[in-house]
């Protein structure tokens, strides 16, 4: 006798809890324009909050003012004069403090006798603010653009040092082992083993270095400048123009999202291979 067995087909309430069985814990992948909605959260509560009279115009301006006010200033031509001379000091800075960042921290992380002689000064500069150096290099270099563009490099140089120093002591030892076992030549071994072991540690300080150099570049632009997003905006304060502030602290927010932005785009593009919570 042979027993038969009847077999149900399944149905959508079958098939839900296996849908949530393989549900992955995590944030998953990242909204297509998700950098987006803070600032746009933002910009609606103050129009709300400007329309609405809760904010007062003489402290801070509606957002329709400083549009209209950016108009006249990229009118004037003043606007984009002073940013390029703005993104010129912080490109030298960011440029400068990059290169000088990661060496020191190539000669630090792979080097007992480096560490030994460079990490203890570089933790003691960690602590001291870069514009509190301002008026020590006034003294060495004046008032002129060295003095702009070093203090922005200096801003720069210890996040890329601090990440990529980082990122070279928790290279994982088997590869390390795999390259000797291979008895990999020194050259061979820094181009394929160390410098892409560092390479996660050295964006993510990429992306707090463009942050700083735009802060340090807000502080230089207001010391005896002549031209300058943070020229202009002191012009405005001594002549009481809230909306021409307003569009320069705007701008400088803009451009310190579109740079993390952009180093983050490369993140993705060059960390690819790894699997994390947001794949």
């Amino acid at each position: 006798m042979t027993a038969s067995v009847l077999v149900r087909p399944r149905t959508k309430a079958d098939a839900a809890p296996a849908r949530k069985a393989r549900r992955r814990l995590g944030p998953g992948r990242p909204l297509r324009f998700g950098a987006a909605v803070g600032p746009l959260v933002l910009l609606a509560l103050w129009s709300i909050g400007s329309a609405a009279g809760w904010l007062d115009s003489r402290t801070l301006s509606a957002p329709w003012t400083v549009v209209t006010t950016a108009r006249n200033l990229i009118a004037e031509g003043r606007l984009q004069d002073n940013l390029i001379v703005s993104a010129q000091r912080a490109g030298l800075g960011l440029l400068l403090g990059v290169l000088v960042g990661t060496m020191v921290a190539l000669v630090s992380g792979l080097s007992r006798w480096g560490e030994a002689i460079l990490d203890g000064p570089i933790q003691i500069k960690r602590a001291v603010p870069s514009v509190a150096l301002i008026p020590l290099l006034i003294l060495w270099l004046g008032i002129g653009e060295e003095m702009k563009v070093i203090t922005i490099a200096l801003g720069v140089f210890v996040p890329v040092y601090i990440h990529t120093h980082n990122g070279l002591r928790t290279i994982d030892s088997r590869y390390v082992e795999l390259g000797e076992a291979l008895r990999l030549r020194p050259a061979v071994f820094l181009r394929r083993i160390v410098l892409p072991g560092a390479l996660p540690g050295f964006l993510l300080g990429l992306r707090f270095a463009v942050v700083a150099a735009w802060l340090s570049l807000v502080v230089v632009e207001q010391i005896n400048s002549t031209s300058g997003i943070g020229y202009m905006m002191e012009l405005a304060r001594q002549y009481g123009q809230t909306d021409v502030i307003i569009v320069g602290l705007v701008l400088y927010g803009l451009l310190g999202l579109l740079s993390d932005g952009a180093v983050r785009f490369v993140q993705r593009r060059a960390l690819s291979w790894r699997r994390t919570l947001a794949d």
